[in-house]
């Protein structure tokens, strides 16, 4: 030991006898050793000396236990103690690799073992148990924080004592014997510690030690397991006696038929002369047969491999070990645990559960705590599962939100295990506590299944509804079972899975056959490729096709009788409120995605768009009535799915040689949209998804320990086996050579009699397949290989029978047409010579491969490398002088325009790609960055104010000749003309015609449905949520313009009022049609702006959401500043202006749509709308809602729609102006007008 350590703890003090003598200055060398700790190097070379001096046994425990009245020194060696026992896992941070360091590791831990060992008496615990009492006993106003550290020391001086592993190559104790885990459990219970912990767990005011209080009940039952604790002190049942009396019973004859095997083998000669023998038709390594030198008796164990060296197995390829080794503690010990369980049950377990889960939610916890949760709630509902069961005690652990919670962590940890391969075993371990839990949870939902309380069976049917409704967990176990790898997770995880799915398949089959429609969730992930992909098929719609497909979607609502569930609406959003589309280009689609749904005969999902749509476009009950009957909506579906709806064609993308790095970029990027819709659940159909190589395999695994297992367990694989090869008729799915060894392997052992099951089922399967050796002289081939469904077909049923069936025959007659054809085309210079075929064959059915196969097949050509398609582009990749002169001459032309690279694609005498022309540019350097050539926006530019004033009527025909139809006329002209562009500027243009002429009439419509939803929320008084809301999409607006980036950003209310809004289904509607997202998950409780909102629709949306302003605010008019005074007068008529000219183009729109007749009258309206900013209105109520779009880079403007809202039903003044009663007038404001 170091000289300064040594020195140090001889200033502790001596023992003599049972009597500490400490020394004057104690207290300061107690404190010197923990400064050693602080500061000692990766080996751990104080705390091993330390440990070698047996300091915790000979010096500081005495000193808690016979100086406990000095506060300083006993607060002193608690810390020293919690430093010294702390896990030799934290000290190191893992196992070491290195062989140096693992010594070190080891000597950490076995000291530790000692600390453990010292700690095992009842006087110890005594002291800290009468220490913590005394503190939990003052009120915790009273507490300081000298006395909340010390609790927490003392918890983890336990904790950290408990954690010890055991050393059994030094106990070397047998089951029913006190070890040392034992003797420090007496010691916690005799010293009344357990009660101090049930008191801690159910304590209100001490819910700050859940964690601590969970981790030393998981390490106090580390030993044990739920089913010996329940039978402690109780007379075993015949059924456990059944089960011994078996298991002794294979034993014995086994033991009797190796007996026989040493008799027979025991020649009548004696031992001395074993004999060499010549084995006939087995060959040697050369051509002489083997010769073998043994007693003729074991010839058949005989293998080639007999005196090999056995080959190492790679440490990576090793199959994973299990780490839990159970043992029975001894009696007293059981039954302490017992009680002690029972108590925790009826008092803690409900309130802890609860308190950990909010922290685990919450991550107030450390990493991997969940860990201890998930022990918890295994063990502890197995307990009371077996112990006279009782629901209410584990009430707070039975629900779905348990099962989405263990779901989520067992999806997180197969993860982890993927990524962190170095942890690979860690996280394997954690993944089968979840999967344990996961486990006890569908065991205490079946044992609540069979209660004789009505209300627990009917609580227990709820939940079975909900977890096999969801797809995610009625294909949990699928997934787990197709991605079991033996080499990360041991064989107890692959029995836990194996007896899971079994219970979990028992439970559904009982579940379906109580009921005869079983309607489940279903999930489609559709991916979409940005180019490259092939047309969707075209879906029949022959008059025949679509009657059957009506009769299959009528069938579906009458079964299900109109009601949808919440889950399937919830999701459904026909209307994307933040879509530039116009509003009637999305009524249209609505209308497609409903024909979609009914041509893919998903008829809930279509019947929810209908209802939906309804909602958003009520006027004019295209979508139905609001008071609609099933029956009408039957028809309205019927005649959607009849309709010939105009369907938007995609762009055809053009692939061109020299853009080869984009378009494989584009290509893999995919979006993935997830498709909900529900079906009718068919318990066969999903039995055959378990007919698969890579699920039946890990049964396989399993059953070759079939002598070890439990007789659950073979019957749990055994019943999977004859799902499979029974009811699916796919027994040749174990045609398999090693299935068979392992047939065999089972009918010759001598304790089969045990093992019924399994060997009923392995004479079935082997007179199976020598019924089908008899008709397929390819079985015996068969055996060597795993085969999936389509080769089980093909070994059934013959082979080649599906590709004939696919692949149409060539007569004679085609044969001699295709040959003479290629023979008349073979020397012309066409590019493709199959496409130049193709329209020639009388058979015009025929496809490309087809033709290109019989090519090849007729020996007209090699090879189909010969006739690939060629890829598109110019080939053109050299520019010659006068091709650099003209692109020179074209950008010198077009460089001012709002197109520089359009306009030279089109004038270029030589066609080449974009790229290309971009690349050459920059390389003559007649730009030096690729935004130079980039399109430019157009902006809608203000008519300037002129000297004459123009009349009204003069003014009015202006706009008339400029009206976005004719640009719309325009734009088609212009498309026409340039047919050679590619897609991506024709969309550019079409998108800036319609945006053009659709921005009043969408914008219009959009604010329409969103401003009666709000004037409905503010009837309801909701006027403060709505302001609340308002504030919160501005004060996004501005912080991402600021930041220059876009994040989600949550919507927390802050006052009751809000709180209450945010439970509104009314309240929720209006978040969707804003664009808001609702909670994604458990994890979420806030509703949240998306990230991908722009600040101009962020404003947009919260200007829609201003209603019944005073008459000074709709008047008012808000300008940026930052105009120079001296143009404040100009800036002032530019603006009445421009003011007038966007309030009649905005009134010029809405008459065209509505198709006014009334001349006159409209004029009358326009001169109000003139008149409307110069003087207030004589009306009655008007809402008031201004704009303001910062994004604009020159021009400032804002835009106030102005909103007639006459609410008086009965009114002569509302009748008279129904046409016009929702006037919106654009008010564009220069930025350089003052507030003013």
């Amino acid at each position: 030991m170091n000289c300064e350590l040594l020195a140090t703890c001889s200033a502790l003090g001596y023992l003599e006898g049972d009597t500490y003598h400490k020394e004057a200055d104690c207290l300061e060398s107690v404190k010197d050793l923990i400064r050693f700790l602080r500061y000692e190097d990766d080996t751990r070379d104080v705390r091993q000396q330390l440990g070698e001096g047996h300091i915790i046994k000979h010096d500081l425990l005495p000193i808690i236990t016979q100086h406990g009245h000095d506060k300083a020194l006993f607060d002193a060696c608690i810390r020293l103690m919690v430093n010294l026992t702390q896990p030799a896992m934290l000290c190191f941070g893992k196992v070491p690799d290195d062989p140096v360091f693992r010594h070190h590791f080891l000597q950490v831990t076995s000291h530790l073992q000692a600390y453990k060992e010292a700690f095992a008496t009842e006087k110890v615990f005594g002291v800290l148990s009468e220490t913590l009492y005394n503190l939990l006993q003052m009120e915790w106003e009273q507490r300081q924080e000298e006395d909340n550290l010390l609790i927490e020391r003392i918890l983890l001086l336990v904790r950290n004592v408990l954690h010890v592993p055991a050393d059994p190559l030094e106990e070397k104790k047998v089951d029913d014997d006190a070890s040392v885990h034992d003797k420090l459990l007496w010691g916690i219970h005799m010293s009344g510690f357990d009660d101090l912990v049930k008191f801690l767990a159910s304590a209100q005011s001490e819910q700050q030690w859940s964690m601590h209080v969970l981790e030393i009940i998981s390490l106090m039952f580390r030993d044990q397991t739920p089913d010996t604790l329940v039978s402690a002190g109780h007379a075993r049942s015949a059924e456990e006696k059944q089960r011994d009396t078996s298991e002794l019973e294979g034993l014995r004859q086994r033991e009797q038929a190796a007996k026989r095997s040493r008799t027979l083998q025991r020649g009548t000669r004696h031992s001395r002369f074993g004999g060499s023998f010549v084995v006939k038709g087995l060959k040697a390594i050369g051509d002489n047969e083997v010769i073998y030198h043994r007693n003729v008796h074991n010839f058949k164990n005989y293998t080639h491999d007999m005196g090999k060296a056995v080959r190492r197995v790679p440490r990576r390829n090793r199959q994973a070990q299990d780490c839990m080794n159970k043992r029975r503690s001894a009696l007293n010990v059981r039954l302490f645990l017992r009680e002690f369980c029972v108590d925790f049950l009826e008092n803690c377990y409900n309130r802890l559960m609860y308190i950990v889960k909010e922290s685990l939610i919450r991550e107030e916890s450390q990493e991997h705590d969940e860990t201890y949760y998930l022990w918890a709630l295994s063990f502890f509902m197995a307990f009371n599962r077996c112990n006279n069961f009782r629901a209410d005690l584990v009430s707070e652990t039975m629900s779905t939100r348990t099962f989405h919670f263990m779901e989520r962590n067992i999806t997180n940890y197969y993860e982890m295990i993927l990524t962190d391969r170095k942890e690979a075993t860690s996280w394997s371990r954690r993944m089968h506590l979840a999967l344990k839990a996961y486990q006890e949870l569908l065991m205490t939902v079946n044992e609540m299944d069979r209660s004789q309380d009505e209300s627990i069976r009917h609580s227990a049917n709820v939940i079975k509804s909900n977890i096999f409704y969801l797809m995610e967990y009625r294909e949990i176990f699928l997934t787990l079972l197709r991605k079991y790898d033996g080499t990360k997770q041991p064989q107890s995880y692959l029995k836990d899975l194996v007896e899971s799915t079994h219970l979990f398949l028992r439970m559904l089959e009982r579940f379906c056959k109580g009921r005869r429609n079983l309607v489940v969730q279903k999930k489609k992930v559709k991916r979409k490729k940005s180019r490259g992909e092939k047309n969707q098929p075209v879906v029949e719609r022959t008059p025949e096709a679509l009657a059957d497909t009506w009769k299959i979607v009528e069938e579906q609502l009458k079964g299900i009788k109109f009601q949808l569930s919440e889950s399937l609406t919830a999701h459904i959003v026909p209307f994307d409120c933040t879509s530039e589309t116009p509003l009637e280009e999305q009524r249209t689609e609505a209308m497609v995605r409903m024909q979609d749904a009914l041509q893919a005969q998903l008829g809930p999902e279509a019947l929810a768009l209908l209802r939906a749509a309804r909602e958003v476009w009520p006027e004019g009950d295209v979508f139905g009535s609001t008071d609609v009957e099933p029956e009408e909506e039957l028809e309205l579906l019927k005649q959607i799915l009849h309709a010939e709806l105009p369907r938007s064609a995609p762009p055809e993308t053009q692939m061109e040689e020299d853009d080869e790095d984009d378009a494989d970029l584009e290509e893999e990027e995919e979006l993935e949209a997830v498709q909900v819709s529900e079906t009718e659940f068919k318990f066969l159909d999903f039995i055959k998804k378990f007919a698969n190589p890579g699920i039946v395999h890990p049964y396989l695994v399993l059953l070759k320990s079939y002598s070890k297992n439990t007789p659950h367990t073979n019957h749990c694989i055994a019943r999977m086996l004859h799902r499979v090869a029974f009811d699916l008729k796919m027994d040749a799915l174990l045609y398999q050579l090693s299935v068979f060894h392992l047939f065999n392997k089972i009918l010759r052992d001598a304790a089969a009699s045990a093992y019924k099951e399994l060997v009923t089922f392995a004479k079935y399967v082997l007179n199976r397949f020598f019924s089908l050796a008899a008709t397929n002289n390819k079985a015996y081939v068969e055996l060597l290989f795993w085969k999936n469904v389509g080769a089980v077909r093909e070994m059934t049923e013959g082979y080649g029978k599906d590709k004939a069936e696919k692949m149409p025959a060539w007569s004679e007659e085609e044969e001699q047409e295709l040959r003479t054809l290629y023979e008349e085309h073979q020397h012309s210079e066409v590019p493709d010579i199959v496409e130049t075929l193709l329209p020639l064959l009388s058979n015009n059915t025929r496809t490309r491969r087809q033709v290109v196969t019989q090519l090849v097949r007729m020996g007209l050509v090699d090879s189909t490398k010969e006739l690939k398609k060629p890829k598109k582009g110019t080939g053109i990749v050299l520019w010659t002088e006068d091709q650099e002169e003209e692109l020179q001459m074209l950008y010198e032309e077009y460089k001012d325009s709002d197109d520089v690279l359009g306009n030279i694609l089109k004038k270029l005498t030589a066609k080449r790609s974009r790229a290309r022309v971009v690349d050459k540019l920059l390389s003559m350097g007649l730009v030096s960055e690729r935004r130079e050539l980039y399109k430019k926006r157009s902006r809608s530019s203000c008519p300037k104010s002129s000297g004459t004033q123009m009349s009204e009527e003069e003014f009015l025909a202006g706009l008339a000749q400029d009206f976005p139809d004719e640009s719309l006329n325009r734009e088609e002209d212009e498309s026409e003309e340039s047919e050679e562009e590619d897609e991506e500027e024709k969309k550019e243009r079409q998108n800036a015609g319609s945006r053009t002429s659709h921005s009043f009439v969408s914008e219009g419509e959009r604010r329409t449905d969103v401003a009666t939803m709000v004037t409905m929320l503010h009837k309801k008084g909701m006027s403060e949520a709505l302001g609340w809301l308002q504030r919160c999409l501005d004060r996004a607006a501005k912080g991402r313009e600021d930041d220059g980036f876009s994040q989600a950003a949550p919507l927390v209310p802050l006052t009751e009022a809000c709180e209450d809004a945010m439970e509104d289904k009314s309240f929720h509607k209006l978040l969707c049609k804003l664009g808001m997202r609702a909670p994604a998950n458990e994890q979420e409780t806030f509703w949240r702006i998306p990230e991908k909102i722009i600040p101009s629709q962020l404003r947009c949306a919260a200007a829609s959401l201003s209603q019944n302003l005073d008459e000074s605010e709709r008047e008012e008019v808000l300008v940026e500043e930052g105009g120079p005074p001296e143009d404040h007068q100009e800036g002032k008529s530019k603006a009445s202006d421009s003011q007038r000219a966007h309030a009649l183009r905005a009134l010029l729109i809405a008459r065209k749509r509505k198709q006014h007749s009334n001349k006159d009258e409209a004029y009358q309206d326009l001169e109000g709308a003139d008149s409307s900013f110069e003087r207030p209105q004589e009306k009655t109520t008007k809402r008031s809602r201004v704009l303001d779009d910062e994004e604009e880079e020159d021009d400032g403007f804002i835009v106030a729609l102005e909103i007639d809202t006459n609410g008086e039903a009965d009114s002569e003044e509302e009748n008279i102006s129904a046409p016009v009663k929702r006037r919106r007038k654009m008010v564009l404001i220069d930025e350089e007008e003052d507030e003013d």
